[in-house]
């Protein structure tokens, strides 16, 4: 099997070192910069406690070098996917599955959705249609991630805890590519279920991301401050009801109950959320699929979110204000 991993960042290059080591995977990686250098100096690292392992890879900044895959794995963030759609193209056969392995919303989210909202478009997540269009949702194949990684220097991956990845096709059917794809993953060492109801999986993870990543944007806290200070954890509560109540709507459930997910999140400990960390480095924020997504959702099917779109305006102007989110 042929996988591309397109931004082998902190997430991405943790499955790199997984599936390198899989002989039926033949496996490059798409990066830049430091990250790319270090990596074909001296390999990539990956560090899990006290154990460090290190493999080679092939890695480039050219995706038009590598001919067309049978996966490209997508570990960009929400806007640099989008950003990129027209630089993965080279990769894409008539064939060629793309596994989106993004927080939040999916570009894809009503393909294959049935009912009143198939069909539809999220403009906060794919302006423009753009990667519906030269993508298409025919390739796509839903991704949770669940693991915790960090890049500690060029070519140094750190591995904080997690190694599920849940998948799942548009559509809820178990095809032989996403079969082939889970067992791979497993004998890389990651756990990869195949889910009926991908989007069910992906509305558990952005339950918190949608609140918890821009409250702590606005407040520098960590997670366990967020998720027990009464105020804090009131104002999650209401954008997760909120979320709730469009997941609802678009046929989503949740396996665990509001309450149980903001005390998971406590018992992380203090845990800088990827939005905050983003902010401190002056890095982009990744507001769009986490949250606007959810206020636009909420306008398809006529649930107001009045607590989500407070901390999301609140959220968008503090990014405009330090250069790190589109002005109006």
């Amino acid at each position: 099997m042929k996988i591309c991993i397109y931004g082998a960042g902190a997430i991405g290059g943790y499955l790199a070192v997984g599936l390198a080591e899989v002989k039926e995977v033949e496996l490059t990686l798409i990066a830049r910069g430091a990250h790319l250098a270090a990596m074909r100096s001296h390999g990539l690292t990956l560090v899990q406690g006290e154990a460090r392992r290190t493999v080679r890879v092939e890695a480039t900044d050219d995706p038009g070098s590598l001919g067309p895959q049978d996966v490209v794995i997508n570990t960009l963030k929400a806007h640099q996917a989008w950003q990129a759609t027209e630089a993965l193209l080279p990769l894409l056969g008539p064939r060629s599955a793309v596994l989106t392995c993004q927080n939040g919303v999916p570009w894809w989210y009503f393909h294959g959705l049935d009912g009143p909202y198939a069909g539809l478009s999220l403009d906060s997540v794919d302006p423009g249609q753009r990667q519906m269009r030269l993508i298409g949702g025919a390739r796509a194949i839903g991704c949770s991630v669940y693991p915790a990684t960090e890049i500690v220097e060029p070519g140094l991956i750190k591995h904080i805890y997690g190694d599920k990845f849940a998948l799942g096709e548009p559509d809820g059917s178990h095809s032989e590519r996403v079969l082939a794809l889970s067992a791979v993953l497993e004998q890389a060492g990651f756990k990869a279920p195949v889910l009926e109801d991908i989007r069910s999986e992906l509305w558990l993870k952005l339950w918190g991301n949608l609140c918890f990543n821009p409250i702590s944007a606005l407040t520098r806290a960590t997670l366990d401050v967020i998720a027990t200070e009464p105020g804090t954890r009131a104002i999650a509560t209401g954008m997760m009801t909120e979320g709730a109540a469009i997941a609802h709507k678009l046929g989503a459930s949740f396996r665990v109950s509001l309450e149980r997910r903001i005390d998971g999140a406590a018992k992380v400990g203090a845990h800088r959320t990827s939005m905050l960390q983003d902010l401190e480095r002056g890095r982009p924020l990744e507001l769009d699929a986490l949250v606007t997504a959810v206020q636009e959702m909420g306008r398809i099917v006529g649930e107001p979110t009045p607590t989500l779109d407070i901390v999301l305006a609140l959220t968008q102007q503090l990014g405009r204000s330090l250069g790190l989110y589109p002005p109006t």
